[in-house]
C-alpha cells in the first residue's frame, strides 16, 4: 500500500520531528533538521524530503518500528515493521553507521489520499530494545 510506504518512509528515516521533548537524552538518533516540499504534502504531487541527523551508535539488523497511522480518530495502520527492510525505500541499508547522516528522497504521492488530518507515531528500537527515537507527526493535512 503506497500510503504505508510513505508513512514508513517518513518514520524509518530521520524525517519528522522527535516527539516532545525533542531528542531526549539516551536516544540513539538526534534529529538535526527536516524539510518537506511541498509542505503540506499534496495528493498526486512529488514530495521531496530532506533530513539530517546524528546516530550515536551503529544500527544493526533486527531494529523495529512500531507504527501507528491515524486519519482523524480512525486508526488506519497499527503494526511493527522491520526498520532495515523499510529503509531500503530511501536507498539506505543496515547497518546504519554511527555518525552524521543526510538524505534527500523524492516520493510520488498517490492521487487518491482522502482529504483530512493524519497523524503518524512510531517508536523505533534496536534489536536489543534500546530506543533509537520516538517520532511523531500530527495534523498532516491533505486537501483536494
Amino acid at each position: 500500500m503506497k500510503f504505508l510506504s510513505v508513512a514508513t518512509l517518513l518514520l524509518a528515516s530521520p524525517l519528522v520531528s522527535a516527539a516532545s521533548p525533542p531528542n531526549p537524552a539516551g536516544n540513539i538518533l538526534e534529529i538535526k533538521s527536516v524539510d518537506l516540499d511541498p509542505n503540506p504534502p499534496k495528493p498526486g504531487a512529488t514530495l521531496t524530503i530532506t533530513a539530517s541527523g546524528v546516530l550515536s551508535e551503529t544500527i544493526e539488523e533486527g531494529a523495529t518500528v512500531a507504527l501507528v497511522v491515524k486519519w482523524g480518530l480512525i486508526t488506519l495502520i497499527s503494526q511493527t515493521v522491520d526498520l532495515c527492510e523499510q529503509i531500503k525505500e530511501v536507498d539506505l541499508k543496515c547497518p546504519l553507521e554511527k555518525g552524521p547522516m543526510t538524505l534527500t528522497k523524492d516520493v510520488k504521492l498517490p492521487q487518491a489520499i482522502p482529504p483530512g488530518f493524519y497523524s503518524v507515531l512510531a517508536d523505533v528500537y534496536t534489536k536489543d530494545q534500546k530506543k533509537i527515537t520516538c517520532l511523531k507527526a500530527d495534523d498532516i493535512q491533505f486537501h483536494f
